[in-house]
């Protein structure tokens, strides 16, 4: 094969892999996953993707494949890729400025003036790009602690800053990692927004939990619930302070995150610790499944079967009140805490539909501030990498978190109501 054909091939790729990014193949069905996994990293990383493909052009035209038609088409194809990538950059830019929307609609213009202060001013301000080891070494300071007699499968990591004193009594963020309940690990997600918050004299805790199909429903969620028990108990020797914990998790993480703080000290899913405090003052669920049972339409109807087969085994019409007591919209009420939701439009494995109404839900019956994020052109974890929507998600978040902290009587900083710069760099 000449190697213009070869070029126009791969630049066809390229050009597949850019149009995805921009807007996924599908939103459905089996190819679904694979769409989200090829639409992340064009998605939220598109400018060295960018940059790859002008290397790629650089190479074809120094081989001398644009003297022909197929090389030649290949480079326009190329250069068409390139175009796409630089839209689904430019539908990011507005990102700081749609969460300052975001915020300032439900907690008011002068919101900033009831922020508390995070406990110390940051000295590293540059995000991780991507979850590396490295991030992990830098910030776990205690690592893969068991918090019940499952092993690995329930062991936590404690993330802070090694100057803390050990006596700070720094709020406290929770992390669950996603996975669809069957995979997943606390390793490898949520690292720019635990690292923005560590950096900033936060205690952050990163949990796994038993999956499927070896762990059956309820065992998820009572394992995030054991956590938190562990979390209140101990989190003090760690530097946290224990009144005051947040909870945050994305996809089945945000499913567990939604769950755990509309449902504290439920003895139903606390089966032998019912006595414990698991309660927690925030939640940030992001682009979390909040309906097993599909009640408005707005969910996935594969998500049924993969349910009824590896998580709950049992059928969904004889056990239907375990999936309603499993769907974090059952328990939609006016306790609900402070949460703040983000999802993105391009979310090609939780419809954003599902979002927006577990959104409504809330702001009907909650009588806490309820902020939505919707990120438009965002794909399912686009928090895993550190670009424009996540640099803005984990500032925002901070704002968020401090506000509940400022109107739960903690500290607020004297300078808060003036307008802050972002410390992303």
């Amino acid at each position: 094969m000449e190697r213009g054909t070869k070029y126009l091939l791969s630049s066809s790729m390229r050009a597949l892999h850019a149009a995805n990014a921009r807007n996924p193949i599908s939103r459905s069905g089996p190819l679904s996953l694979p769409s989200f996994a090829w639409g992340l990293p064009g998605s939220e990383l598109p400018r060295p993707h960018m940059a790859l493909h002008a290397a790629s052009m650089a190479w074809a035209i120094a081989r001398g494949s644009h003297r022909t038609l197929a090389g030649k088409a290949g480079l326009a194809l190329t250069a068409a890729s390139m175009a796409t990538l630089w839209k689904v950059h430019q539908q990011s830019t507005d990102a700081q400025q749609l969460v300052e929307r975001a915020l300032r609609d439900q907690l008011g213009d002068d919101y900033r003036s009831r922020m508390a202060e995070s406990p110390v001013e940051a000295t590293r301000t540059k995000l991780p790009t991507l979850p590396t080891r490295s991030v992990r070494k830098r910030y776990v300071d205690s690592g893969h602690i068991q918090y019940s007699e499952y092993g690995r499968r329930t062991t936590l990591d404690v993330w802070k800053r090694p100057d803390l004193p050990a006596d700070a009594g720094a709020p406290v963020v929770v992390q669950v990692h996603g996975g669809a309940w069957v995979l997943g690990d606390k390793e490898g997600q949520a690292y720019p927004l635990m690292a923005h918050l560590v950096e900033r004299g936060w205690v952050c805790v990163s949990v796994t939990y038993r999956l499927s199909p070896r762990a059956t429903w309820p065992d998820h969620i009572v394992d995030v619930k054991r956590a938190l028990a562990w979390v209140k108990d101990n989190i003090a020797d760690h530097g946290g302070d224990p009144s005051w914990v947040a909870l945050t998790g994305g996809s089945a993480g945000g499913h567990l995150c939604a769950l755990a703080a509309l449902t504290p000290n439920d003895p139903q899913f606390q089966p032998g610790f019912e006595d414990a405090d698991t309660a927690v003052q925030a939640a940030v669920p992001f682009y979390g499944v909040y309906d097993w049972l599909n009640r408005d339409g707005t969910g996935r109807d594969d998500l049924t079967k993969l349910l009824v087969d590896r998580v709950v085994k049992q059928p969904f019409q004889s056990a239907r009140d375990v999936y309603e007591q499993a769907s974090p919209m059952t328990h939609v009420g006016d306790h609900a805490v402070p949460m703040m939701l983000l999802h993105g439009t391009n979310d090609s494995l939780v419809p954003v539909a599902q979002a927006r109404s577990m959104v409504d839900m809330l702001r009907a019956e909650s009588k806490q501030p309820v902020v939505y994020v919707e990120y438009p052109g965002a794909q399912h974890a686009f928090d895993v990498f550190s670009g424009n929507r996540t640099d803005a998600a984990v500032a925002g978040i901070e704002r968020f978190l401090n506000v509940a902290r400022g109107e739960a009587g903690q500290h607020v900083h004297e300078s808060a109501s003036e307008p802050q710069p972002s410390s992303i760099t």
